[in-house]
């Protein structure tokens, strides 16, 4: 079982701003907070994001390279995939493979896809129907 997750950011008032309402959507209550960081538990498994010194701000994240590719959530049902949906269309945050989208994961992979501020790729996924 996955104990936790420690993701560096580079503004953490933006990532705080952005992951908040999603993570006690999921369930997650705030576990831990301090100048540099926070951090969100579900259960016995907490995500946490922390500021990175400005030393290493120089070259960006970006998901193809060694390391993270993303984090995939479980959702409720295909209903809360939409629900979520339609809070990050509010939000203006832009939904990944929209000609694709809600089966961009496949035929029976009901999900969707976006980024965090930076650029960390997100996935929701409704429960598999087979």
């Amino acid at each position: 079982m996955l104990h936790h997750i420690e993701i560096y950011v580079s503004n953490l008032s933006k990532t705080n701003e952005f992951w908040e309402w999603f993570l006690k959507e999921l369930g997650y209550v705030q576990f831990q907070k301090w100048d540099h960081g926070i951090s969100w538990k579900h259960g016995e498994t907490y995500l946490v994001f922390v500021q990175a010194e400005e030393r290493y701000l120089d070259v960006p994240y970006h998901r193809c390279r060694v390391g993270l590719n993303h984090l995939a959530f479980h959702a409720r049902s295909k209903e809360h995939v939409d629900e979520i949906t339609e809070v990050l269309i509010e939000k203006g945050i832009p939904i990944l493979y929209q000609n694709k989208h809600p089966y961009a994961g496949g035929k029976n992979y009901y999900a969707v896809f976006f980024e965090d501020p930076d650029r960390i790729k997100v996935e929701l996924v409704a429960p598999s129907m087979n």
